[in-house]
């Protein structure tokens, strides 16, 4: 049996009991920095509009509300569509919102955030390789790793939905 040995909020200022957590940016700034370079050069020379679809996809697949609503938010901001937003999470079943390219990122994004399951099939890794040049490629994957990091960041220290206060 475990014990949650964190102190509750006082319910009485926000009327929701909630743990506390660590601040993971206080507590742990160098990495917290590393982790910021790593993301600024996962995104260099992609095209903004795709590296939020991976972002807004993995964060689908991870149940990051926190990373969700950010990535939506900032994909909005750069002009992104509300048809393909909410068609991110089903782009399988709506193909014609995405291009070839983007669909091929999305299907290794999954496959990438959810590599315990099958691994990265040849299939889905052919299929990203035929859109993307070597070092895009790696990008797209640095992309994945880097949103599946902040999406375990989040969700382990509890961050809320709402609260991104860049």
């Amino acid at each position: 049996m475990t014990t949650n040995t964190m102190a509750p909020i006082d319910a009485s200022t926000s009327g929701v009991a909630e743990n506390v957590r660590l601040d993971f940016a206080k507590s742990a700034p160098k990495v917290f920095r590393a982790l910021i370079g790593f993301d600024a050069a996962a995104r260099e020379g992609l095209d903004p509009a795709l590296v939020e679809l991976i972002q807004i996809r993995a964060s689908h697949l991870n149940h990051c509300a926190y990373c969700l609503h950010m990535h939506t938010n900032d994909a909005r901001k750069a002009g992104e569509s509300e048809d393909r937003l909410h068609m991110v999470a089903v782009w399988r079943e709506a193909p014609h919102f995405f291009t070839a390219r983007e669909r091929a990122a999305l299907a290794l994004t999954e496959a990438v955030t959810l590599v315990a399951a099958d691994g990265v099939p040849d299939d889905v890794y052919a299929e990203a390789a035929k859109h993307f040049d070597e070092r895009e490629l790696a990008q797209v994957l640095a992309l994945t790793f880097a949103i599946n990091t902040w999406n375990r960041v989040a969700l382990s220290t509890a961050k809320r939905a709402g609260t991104d206060q860049r």
